[in-house]
């Protein structure tokens, strides 16, 4: 495992988004209403757009392009559509409010 400090969670507005990058990927971090923070690649698996830019809505991002819904948690599309994006676990220290990514074989072309 590799775990890199990416922040803190006061860095991202409830219901707002920001990126970091990683071995040449692209992550996007999203802060739902709740305080509870995930992270998924930065792309949207229809046409490539970039869902940090997209609105959150409960649990979901909608991507910029053409509306897609992905659930954030376990970063699947919502039907009719299909489809998946790469999920990273995050972890947030109750104290100080670091924000933590797992990046293992984030950039490696075997990685799922």
């Amino acid at each position: 495992m590799v775990r890199i400090h990416v922040g803190y969670a006061s860095e991202i507005d409830r219901k707002g988004s920001r990126t970091y990058i990683w071995n040449g990927v692209e992550i996007a971090l999203f802060r739902l209403s709740d305080g509870s923070i995930f992270a998924v690649e930065n792309k949207c698996p229809h046409k490539g757009g970039k869902l940090s830019e997209g609105m959150v809505c409960g649990s979901h991002v909608h991507c910029p392009l053409h509306d897609w819904k992905i659930e954030l948690y376990s970063g699947t599309v919502q039907a009719p559509d299909h489809g998946h994006v790469r999920t990273y676990p995050v972890e947030v220290d109750p104290v100080s409010g670091a924000v933590y990514l797992d990046v293992l074989n984030v950039g490696d072309s075997a990685a799922s």
